[in-house]
């Protein structure tokens, strides 16, 4: 089964697995979370894998990762998911456990006549000019300077951004102000910021679906809906001067060094790595639970879940060009998960009796 990004496809997906209800085991209670459309597609897929084995269902609300935290800090679904780790504060503050779940990319991608896939090459201090307003052509010298095989158009660019508070523009926006002082003291970095120029999406479906139909256009999304919506990714300079295209491995390239073990809460960056193969907007998609459990069945059902998904998952987030968290690090979840996820009562959630 294939996923097309859209809100309404998006809805219809929530709609069919949530319609396991009906379906299912008197016994087998729903899950339900919200939060980051960046690894949608990949829990998509694993939630209909699981549901076809176990006859539990998800329902997950591709909201964005303001909106996860929001409703996890609510208690209104079972977990959150966010782009955008949390720091340790704000995790002690809410009550919260954090970890890393995914791992992918953010790719620029353009409309412009000709340019195809992988073609086009774009700097970080040249990316950042134009969602400044800085570059408004795309035969701006700038731009021709570094693709002199490319026949620029005199088009105007359309920028597209994100509406909504976002981890992909988190990622998005650290990578610029790691490039660009220019960007760090006029924007800054954020889920959701004071854009200088262009239009917004709502989503990864919105921005894709702005980019794919807007002549002349540039927007950035995770990299799988990038390859869903046919759309023309670019190349990109990263922290070694390199120009690299996006694929699992310059993801995996760009995690290689993180330090998940020495880091409280999990609280990774992989923006602008070192590494001459490295991607430079390589990011982890992270999961949110309370620590106390009120309903400590429901949390046991979300663990067994993810828990299958660290086992069973890594071919089918491979094939969406995502990156499986490596062994080790799952191990140290799982540790996690055992020690601070407890029952009201305080009886450990995990491992599941």
């Amino acid at each position: 089964m294939s996923f097309a990004f859209n809100p309404v496809r998006r809805l219809a997906v929530c709609a069919a697995v949530a319609a396991g209800l009906v379906t299912g085991t008197a016994q087998a209670a729903e899950m339900t979370g919200a939060g980051a459309t960046f690894p949608y597609p990949v829990y998509a897929k694993w939630a209909e894998a699981y549901k076809a084995q176990t006859g539990v269902s998800l329902n997950y609300q591709s909201i964005g990762s303001g909106g996860g935290i929001k409703q996890i800090e609510a208690k209104t679904v079972d977990f959150g998911a966010s782009d955008m780790p949390l720091e340790a504060a704000d995790l002690d503050k809410n009550g919260l456990v954090q970890w890393p779940m995914i791992m992918g990319g953010v790719v620029p991608v353009v409309n412009v006549p000709g340019v195809a896939a992988g073609q086009m090459k774009l700097t970080g201090k040249v990316l950042a000019d134009i969602y400044l307003g800085k570059i408004t052509s795309w035969n701006d010298p700038a731009i021709a300077k570094i693709n002199p095989d490319l026949k620029l158009p005199n088009q105007p660019i359309a920028v597209v951004h994100r509406s909504d508070g976002s981890g992909t523009t988190f990622l998005f926006t650290s990578f610029l102000a790691a490039v660009s002082p220019d960007w760090k003291s006029k924007v800054g970095v954020n889920t959701a910021v004071e854009w200088p120029a262009g239009i917004g999406g709502k989503g990864n479906e919105g921005v894709a679906n702005f980019a794919g139909q807007t002549a002349g256009s540039i927007g950035y999304v995770e990299y799988a809906y990038a390859l869903q919506n046919k759309l023309a990714f670019t190349q990109l300079t990263n922290h070694d001067g390199a120009y690299v295209k996006p694929d699992s491995a310059s993801f995996q390239a760009a995690a290689a060094n993180a330090d998940w073990k020495g880091t409280p809460g999990f609280h990774v960056v992989l923006v602008d790595q070192p590494g001459k193969t490295s991607w430079p907007i390589t990011g982890a998609s992270f999961i949110l639970m309370h620590k106390s459990q009120a309903k400590p069945e429901n949390a046991q059902n979300v663990l067994k879940f993810f828990s299958w998904a660290y086992a069973n998952g890594g071919k089918m987030a491979e094939g969406l060009d995502y990156v499986p968290m490596p062994g080790p690090v799952v191990k140290l979840v799982e540790g996690v998960w055992s020690q601070d996820i407890k029952s009201a009562d305080g009886k450990a959630v995990w491992p599941a009796k």
